[in-house]
């Protein structure tokens, strides 16, 4: 009834949204697809699934499913949750297949969008598939996503700024702390706002490791209910070990994200649609913290026939890893093993209002063969099956992304995470630690505003 109930909430929103914008997009006043199409959907998420992936999921499945085309659309990661709202309880309007981020599919299962796959999931990969990815797409041990793809979050630094600080490599937490002050107070090349360490202060998806290092949580399960456990005292001494380091270490504005760190680490200013402002990014932190596919954006510039920096079709410039100015590290936890940090990527599952169940069964399966696992794992996504982790390679960054994602977390399985997300509240709760307020007053007041959203799905 939980599920049910749920979803019939979805379709009411989602009649409203549709009712307020039309709705209709065929002559009849009818809307979407039908049964009878030959056409399967796929929404993706993001632009991470790149064109060669997107290039043979296509064909694999026209070639399995004879007469069938597989049309991929992209959805922003932020207009994911509102699509979905409107989208999936309505059949004719609803993708077939779709990739949600892991944060956000508790919520969607728990509202029973997505379709039960238990009976797939020896068949999909099983135990060997990420298992606190599989957790989070799960509902009285029942299967409805499963992951697509994991990413971890380590250090990118500026090698030469560390040496001219006259700082190496940490080994625990407190050495990293202690040296990105130390290189933001020396700031061996006079730039105007340097950070030792840029990170926003609204950027909660990379300040939680400091929160997981020290044994805290954002939320835990009491009972049959779910409350927030920002006051939690080792969340509290997280938050203020974080604090510190935004007020002594970074430049970054409080209310700041996660969006494009790597622009900061750079020699050069670039544009992009995320950060229009072309001024004061150029080398303007000596360490981010950012996924590992953060990587390509990262180096210097490829230099074009015309002597400007070559740009790719989105007009961002080509970059080339340069190992003389850059590296990368994980970023070590009190115990100088590797720090939890918030593991990154997205589950994928079937939806309940599917008008070809049997088409999107044949995709879940070719997304989950040993091909696409290693084809996943060699465009620097972690595959979801633990069997074709090495297709990720043997270089620095295979080997930071699968170090860091030992001891990754996931945010809580709680049924109203997603709206806890969408609502911004932990964005405003780190963005005020980040401004100096008292850390435990703060808790209590977002503990306050929080624990009735989680268990609102």
């Amino acid at each position: 009834m939980k599920k049910l109930t749920g979803l019939a909430a979805l379709a009411t929103a989602a009649a409203l949204a549709l009712s307020g914008c039309g709705g209709s997009d065929k002559p009849d006043g009818s809307s979407g697809k039908d049964a009878g199409d030959k056409e399967l959907t796929l929404w993706l998420a993001g632009n991470d699934t790149n064109d060669d992936l997107r290039k043979y999921l296509k064909d694999e499945f026209s070639k399995q499913n004879q007469g069938w085309t597989l049309k991929i659309e992209t959805i922003d990661w932020g207009d994911l949750v509102t699509k979905l709202n409107t989208s999936l309880p309505d059949a004719k309007n609803s993708p077939d297949v779709v990739e949600v981020g892991n944060t956000q599919s508790p919520t969607f299962t728990n509202v029973g969008a997505f379709m039960d796959i238990t009976d797939m999931y020896k068949e999909l990969g099983g135990d060997d598939l990420l298992q606190s990815f599989v957790e989070v797409g799960a509902v009285d041990g029942k299967n409805y996503t499963l992951p697509y793809y994991f990413g971890s979050r380590y250090m990118f630094y500026r090698t030469d700024v560390w040496q001219e600080a006259g700082v190496t490599v940490p080994k625990t937490l407190d050495e990293f702390n202690n040296a990105v002050i130390t290189i933001t107070d020396k700031n061996p090349r006079g730039i105007k706002d340097f950070s030792g360490f840029f990170l926003g202060g609204s950027d909660w998806r990379n300040g939680v490791s400091w929160v997981f290092a020290n044994g805290g949580d954002l939320a835990k399960k009491d009972g049959d209910q779910w409350v927030s456990t920002l006051s939690d005292p080792n969340t509290v001494k997280g938050m203020k070990q974080l604090q510190e380091l935004q007020q002594k270490a970074s430049k970054a504005p409080a209310d700041a994200k996660d969006q494009s760190p790597w622009l900061y680490i750079n020699d050069t200013d670039e544009a992009s649609e995320e950060n229009s402002q072309t001024t004061n990014t150029a080398l303007a932190a000596a360490t981010i913290m950012a996924p590992g596919w953060a990587h390509w954006s990262i180096g210097d510039p490829t230099i074009g026939a015309d002597g400007q920096p070559a740009r790719n079709d989105g007009g961002v410039i080509i970059r080339e890893w340069n190992p003389a100015k850059f590296g990368v590290f994980v970023l070590p936890g009190n115990d100088g093993k590797p720090a939890p940090v918030f593991a990154g990527g997205s589950n994928i599952g079937i939806s309940a209002k599917s008008q070809h169940p049997e088409q999107a069964k044949s995709l879940m399966k070719i997304i989950f063969s040993e091909e696409y696992q290693k084809m996943l794992g060699g465009a620097g996504l972690g595959p979801a099956n633990s069997q074709y982790v090495s297709s990720l390679g043997d270089d620095e960054f295979a080997k930071a992304l699968v170090d860091s994602a030992l001891n990754s977390k996931l945010t809580p399985a709680a049924p109203g995470w997603a709206k806890v997300e969408a609502a911004g509240l932990l964005d405003e709760f780190f963005g005020k630690v980040a401004q100096g307020g008292d850390v435990a007053k703060l808790a209590k007041e977002f503990d306050d505003k929080i624990t009735p959203v989680l268990n609102n799905g």
